[in-house]
């Protein structure tokens, strides 16, 4: 199975370089304004993408993005800040707050270009007026643990920000706004990448409620008094503020998917690919194990040699107390499901590198790795019970550790059947 870890991690990192900002970004760089050009933005990828900017604007430009911890890069003219993700710190709400002073005050001659990308909703937080940062640590922290999905969080959080939601674009009015956007969503809907700060809500405080009491949240009285007022109600599409605004997505999971496809199928493989996918994670690996059986046993839907490759955002309902993210979860219950099953090989991993708030990016899977974790005393169904899936690949000695990619796609998985 050497030759398939090395495969699985060669389409691992050609999902990730198809959406290197620094490749794609300057194709889709608006003309230069009449007036000044600001820069701003956050996400995982905002240094990468501000890099890019630089690199291929020319004219004047200044700005500010708001980047997660150890996933700066250094640049000349646009400051590059660096905050927690993914619970929001002071760090983060102070350069949010400069970033909504740098949009003050334009005119329809300035150019606002903003670099968005998975994780600025975090990044940039500002909570609404009456709201404190630690309470929207609080939401945060309780939406993170609940299960709930990206979408469903993000509602919550533009009906309890200063910024997200279009508000940023609207205080940017009346400058023109283009906003440039790497999604980490599944769908790529522009509202729920980063929570949306540039384009109209078509989410309500009535679904953030419900949002709240679906997964049985209690949050801060402080909040529940603002979720219950109109005023915390985001832009709509209606909004004039917004007429000026113009959205593109310039990198998108479905990129990494078939850039991942592409080695697999140079290397004899028949690619399988699922697309992007939301649920428990758990239950993800379930569906995919029953696939992968049914391609080993029944040459259906496709014959082997073949792969399974998915991408989108799966989430974790937090039971226990032990270590990992979403994709060693996936992972792990995939293991215990196949039950060391000869001839499926698989990796999961996040494409910014950071798998949850770990120092991997995912594992590797093979047939032996239930019984090699076995010899360390570490048994499968009891690692996936305590939510340990971190502490059973590291067992095994199959962390996959990259470092931040500095973009930010989400979830990779590809499974090989032999």
């Amino acid at each position: 199975m050497t030759g398939d870890r090395d495969l699985l991690q060669r389409m691992f990192a050609a999902a990730i370089a198809a959406v290197d900002p620094l490749k794609i970004l300057k194709q889709h760089l608006p003309a230069p304004p009449k007036g000044r050009t600001i820069v701003i933005g956050a996400g995982k990828a905002a240094a990468a993408m501000a890099k890019a900017v630089e690199q291929n604007w020319t004219g004047p430009i200044e700005g500010l993005v708001i980047t997660r911890y150890d996933h700066g890069l250094p640049c000349d003219r646009i400051e590059v800040i660096e905050a927690a993700h993914p619970v929001p710190d002071a760090a983060g709400q102070a350069a949010a707050r400069r970033i909504l002073e740098k949009v003050q005050g334009l005119t329809p001659d300035d150019l606002v270009l903003c670099l968005i990308s998975g994780g600025g909703s975090a990044l940039m937080a500002i909570p609404a007026d009456g709201l404190t940062l630690a309470d929207k640590q609080a939401v945060n922290k309780a939406l993170l643990k609940s299960g709930a999905n990206i979408a469903e969080m993000n509602s919550v959080r533009k009906h309890l920000s200063a910024i997200k939601g279009g508000r940023l674009a609207a205080a940017a009015y009346p400058a023109r706004v283009v906003s440039l956007l790497i999604s980490d969503v599944p769908g790529d809907d522009p509202s729920v990448i980063a929570s949306g700060p540039t384009v109209p809500d078509p989410s309500t405080r009535e679904d953030a409620l419900a949002v709240i009491r679906k997964y049985g949240i209690t949050p801060p009285d402080a909040v529940m008094a603002h979720l219950n007022s109109p005023d915390c109600e985001t832009p709509k599409a209606d909004d004039p503020r917004l007429a000026k605004c113009e959205t593109h997505i310039i990198g998108a999971p479905q990129v990494s998917l078939d850039a991942a496809a592409a080695v697999a199928k140079a290397a004899g493989l028949t690619p399988l690919i699922l697309g992007d996918l939301e649920g428990e994670a758990r239950d993800v690996a379930l569906v995919h194990a029953g696939i992968a059986r049914q391609i080993a046993k029944h040459r259906q839907p496709v014959a082997a040699p073949a792969v399974i490759i998915s991408g989108g955002e799966t989430t974790v309902t937090v039971r226990g107390s032990g270590r990992g993210g979403r994709n060693a979860e996936f992972l792990l219950a995939l293991a215990v499901s196949l039950d060391g099953h000869p001839g499926i090989t698989a990796v999961a991993g996040d494409t910014d590198g950071i798998d949850g708030t770990e120092d991997n990016a995912g594992a590797i899977l093979t047939p032996d790795s239930l019984a090699r974790a076995a010899a360390k005393g570490v048994i499968g169904k009891e690692a996936l019970a305590n939510n340990d899936g971190y502490g059973f690949f590291s067992s095994t000695s199959d962390l996959i550790v990259t470092g931040p990619t500095r973009t930010n796609v989400n979830d990779f998985r590809a499974i090989i059947i032999r």
